[in-house]
This record gives structure tokens, C-alpha cells and sequence, in this order.
């Protein structure tokens, strides 16, 4: 991994990302570096989540014409009608592996939260679908902003919750590191962004952590094109396939 580099108000005031009287700037830092692998990273993709070790996004996934953010709910539409309801993500959170329980509290908190900003019209409905067509509506605050308002991903945005918070390991999130980054990215009186971000990131760090605890870079991003799920529900059954036949 590439170090982060932030250059000093000496050598170029108009270029520097840090304020001698704003410390925070330096204790985290942004990467100035980008631009060596990823082509244009300021610039939001729509159909792939690149970083500096895959600038063309993830390998082999197909994107089938939806924005990243509508890629990475897609996952948990069972019948790809392009609605979600609540047993949909029930049945998508029990084949990444989490149990009944979870699977359960999670499909409710997530269909009851998000259905109503995705809805094609003003009426409610008590099913609690998600419109994945409209699924940028249901962005919440307090949250990395590596997706915009529009459900496009930005690279620079990615990268820097590493070269922020990423503190042990360079490519790594430990659990304290996750925790900060969320508190770090707390909006004033968001409460529900707050509680959401929080969901989120606790929710991939149970799925995603590897054998130390860690949460690795390559699946956060690609959590975030959804080919992460795909791939955990891929694991899942080949590790039932296997139990059936030992």
C-alpha cells in the first residue's frame, strides 16, 4: 500500500489538506496520491466501486445497468422484480449466514426504515417494499459519503476512510477503528443516520471480519457494490454442500 501523503502549508499553501490551527486535518489525513492508479478518482462512478488496488472495480461482477448503491441492495431481491420486501432481506441475511434472530430484526429495522423514502407514491404500504429504483432516497446522513445523493460512488471518499481511520493497518479496519470512524461521521441531530451507520458497519464487521478481527479494505468495497454478499452466499453454501457429504 502506497503511504498517505498530505503536503505542508510550507510547501504549498494552496494545495495543503492540513491547518496548523486545525488539528483534526492532521490526524486525518486524506490521500493526495489517487490519481497514480485511479484515473480521475475525484470523479463519482455510477456503475463500479474502484480503489487504488482495483481501479477498474471489482473483477468480474456485473453492474446490469443500476447505479453502485442500487447494486448493493439488488442482492437481496430474491425474485429481481425490483422491490424488496421484508422477507426478501430476511431470506438474503439468512443465506450470507446470520441466524434467525438477526436475520429477522434486521430485515425489520431495514424495510420499516427505508420502505416509505423509496415508494412511488404518497401512500405507505404495509408490506414495507423497497424500490430499488429509488433506493437513493433512502440515503441516510452520517454516513463515509463514498455513496452521493445520487447513489454514485466516489473513489476519493472511499479511500480516505482508510487514510482517516485505518491507524494499525493500512488496508485493515480494527473494531475500535470502525467505531471511531462512525463517531467521526456523526451529523448534529441526525439520530437516525447515527443509529443507521452504526447498524451498517457493525453488521459487516460481524460478516466480513477475518481470523484477527480485522476488517479488511477489499470487503468494505465490495460491500459496496454488493458482490460481497454474492460471494458470502456463495461461501455459505459451499461450506453446507460440504457438511452434507462429510
Amino acid at each position: 500500500m502506497a503511504t498517505v501523503e498530505a503536503p505542508t502549508t510550507e510547501m504549498d499553501p494552496a494545495m495543503s489538506t492540513e491547518a496548523v490551527l486545525a488539528p483534526v486535518t492532521k490526524e486525518r489525513p486524506v490521500r493526495t496520491d489517487l490519481e497514480t492508479s485511479i484515473p480521475k478518482p475525484y470523479m463519482v462512478r455510477a456503475f463500479v466501486a474502484p480503489d487504488m488496488d482495483h481501479p477498474d472495480g471489482t473483477p468480474g461482477h456485473m453492474h446490469h445497468d443500476m447505479s453502485v448503491l442500487q447494486q448493493h441492495v439488488s442482492f437481496f431481491d430474491q425474485d429481481h422484480n425490483g422491490i424488496i420486501y421484508p422477507w426478501e432481506t430476511y431470506s438474503g441475511f439468512r443465506k450470507i449466514g446470520f441466524n434467525m434472530i438477526a436475520s429477522l430484526l434486521l430485515a425489520l429495522f431495514i424495510n420499516v426504515a427505508l420502505s416509505y423514502s423509496t415508494l412511488p407514491g404518497w401512500l405507505p404500504s404495509p408490506l414495507f417494499p423497497i424500490y430499488i429504483c429509488n433506493i437513493h432516497k433512502a440515503k441516510h446522513g452520517s454516513d463515509s459519503g463514498t455513496y452521493d445523493t445520487e447513489g454514485r460512488y466516489s473513489p476519493f471518499n472511499f479511500e480516505s476512510i482508510f487514510s482517516k481511520y485505518a491507524k494499525t493497518y493500512p488496508d485493515k479496519l480494527t473494531f475500535k477503528e470502525v467505531w471511531s470512524m462512525t463517531e467521526a461521521n456523526r451529523l448534529p441531530f441526525d439520530f437516525f443516520g447515527w443509529i443507521a451507520s452504526k447498524i451498517e458497519w457493525m453488521v459487516l464487521y460481524v460478516l466480513a471480519k477475518d481470523e484477527e478481527g480485522l476488517l479488511p479494505k477489499e470487503a468494505i468495497r465490495r460491500c459496496y457494490d454488493g458482490s460481497l454478499f454474492e460471494y458470502s452466499a456463495r461461501m455459505q453454501m459451499e461450506a453446507q454442500w460440504k457438511r452434507k457429504n462429510n
